[in-house]
């Protein structure tokens, strides 16, 4: 036994002797120097995903309809900030690429002109979202009974979407140099504003007025342009690889531009796919009725947690990659992956154990509505045994972006989130009567799939030799 989990886990079994390039870090180093990147980052991500929960859970205060009110709202906004999820993965690529090869006017360069593009490309999707808000909702799913508190909710959304990717934009170039303790801060920060206001602005404590839904997305501006703030002065530390007082140009650069059109290009029609998918899944979801879309969102919520901890570590693995790959060290690139795997396997092996056995627990802490907790308590189930094959395909795909394998990776969401999943969940929910049940078969099946072809992938060695 003690055998088998030293192949699994030691670093001297992770390469073949021909894939040695020199000087190998122990087992120790490995852990250690992976755990110190990613823990900020998981910590981070999670904390996140439980502010989120808890946002749920006292919106849930406030009935079905409001979860829902505020759910259908969630694939919109990231289809309007999908431009800025493609740009940061470029962004996070390229300056941990140029942090390998200690490039340091590089990484700033490429820093100052994701800014400029983030700031742009918000403005409009801003502009975007909060003029045809109606539409996009009603578009979405979004039924009489919920529309118009869904579509006030929206509205103010967009007005904290500039801060929202801005902030979003400094902290991928952090985690790309390895600056993960910046990112948790700003958001962890952010998010506990969020909190404090939503205790005050959803049922009208002390002086404040009770504005409900209203109040939860006045919550989320204030605590998303205080996180902003908190990512602009991260850059003013003279300690760090990348700050605002750096001598470089402002100005684009065919090299960066470059970089970001073959990476964030990439990323681009990644995200297309994805969120042709989630939003095609969510509608199919919605048209079960305010119920059963209640009951996926609290569900939803949950299985994020597993999510966060594999984005944490797929982070940590995405720059490890990128570093190793500028430093000229594929080898040590490939080491940095499996170890982000392994101990992704050990974090979804406890989070199995938890959902499974809390299952009812925790949906009773979202609602404790009886038939929301009995279907919800079935779809925790389904969760348990996504954990795994999540996790370990978040790490895969990190390690993947962070080498600037984008495309590979948009084929992926292309196959699994934007073909399968939306057609596999109608097949299930309608013709074959599964309902919501049969939604999350059809995500068990997307979560396989992604882990089998980002192994696969991974294990074939081609995103070692991508040059950016």
């Amino acid at each position: 036994m003690f055998q088998l989990l030293k192949k699994m886990f030691w670093v001297e079994y992770m390469l073949k002797p021909e894939q040695i390039l020199g000087d190998i870090p122990t087992t120790k180093e490995v852990y250690k120097t992976s755990f110190n990147i990613s823990w900020p980052c998981a910590l981070e991500t999670v904390l996140v995903s439980l502010v989120g929960s808890i946002d749920i859970m006292m919106v849930g205060g406030l009935g079905a309809h409001a979860i829902a009110a505020v759910g259908l709202t969630n694939q919109p906004k990231f289809i309007l900030l999908a431009m800025i999820f493609s740009l940061n993965v470029g962004v996070t690529a390229i300056v941990a690429r140029r942090k390998g090869e200690q490039d340091y006017h590089g990484a700033n360069s490429c820093l100052r002109q994701s800014i400029i593009l983030s700031l742009g490309i918000s403005m409009i999707m801003a502009f975007l979202g909060y003029f045809f808000a109606y539409e996009i909702l009603e578009f979405a799913g979004a039924g009489d009974d919920v529309i118009l508190e869904s579509v006030a909710y929206y509205k103010i959304l967009m007005v904290s979407i500039v801060f929202t990717a801005l902030s979003l934009t400094i902290n991928a170039a952090q985690r790309g140099v390895g600056n993960t303790r910046i990112s948790m801060k700003t958001n962890v920060t952010a998010n506990i504003f969020n909190l404090i206001f939503n205790y005050l602005l959803i049922n009208g404590i002390w002086i404040f007025p009770r504005l409900e839904v209203r109040g939860a997305a006045i919550a989320t501006t204030i605590g998303s342009i205080i996180g902003c703030l908190m990512s602009i002065f991260s850059l003013y530390h003279n300690t760090n690889f990348l700050e605002m007082k750096a001598k470089t140009s402002w100005k684009f650069d065919k090299k960066t531009m470059k970089a970001f059109l073959n990476i964030s290009g990439s990323s681009v029609v990644e995200q297309v796919f994805m969120r042709i998918g989630f939003f095609s899944f969510a509608k199919i979801v919605a048209a079960l009725g305010t119920i059963a879309f209640a009951t996926h969102q609290i569900c939803m919520n949950i299985i994020n947690l597993s999510f966060c901890f594999g984005d944490g570590l797929g982070v940590a693995a995405s720059s490890l990659v990128g570093q190793n790959l500028g430093a000229r060290r594929p080898d040590k690139a490939i080491i940095y992956g499996k170890t982000g795997q392994r101990m992704s396997f050990i974090v979804s092996t406890a989070l199995f154990l938890f959902f499974f056995f809390g299952r009812r627990f925790l949906i009773t802490l979202f609602n404790s509505e009886e038939h929301i907790v009995s279907l919800g308590a079935v779809i925790m189930i389904i969760i348990a045994f996504t954990t795994h094959v999540q996790t370990s395909q978040t790490v895969y795909l990190g390690c993947l972006r962070g080498a600037g394998d984008t495309k590979f990776v948009a084929l992926i969401s292309f196959i699994s989130v934007a073909a399968v999943r939306p057609i596999l969940a109608w097949v299930l929910c309608f013709p074959m009567n599964m309902g919501l049940m049969g939604a999350w078969v059809a995500l068990f099946a997307d979560q396989t799939i992604r882990y089998i072809l980002s192994k696969m992938r991974f294990n074939s060695g081609y995103w070692t030799k991508i040059e950016i």
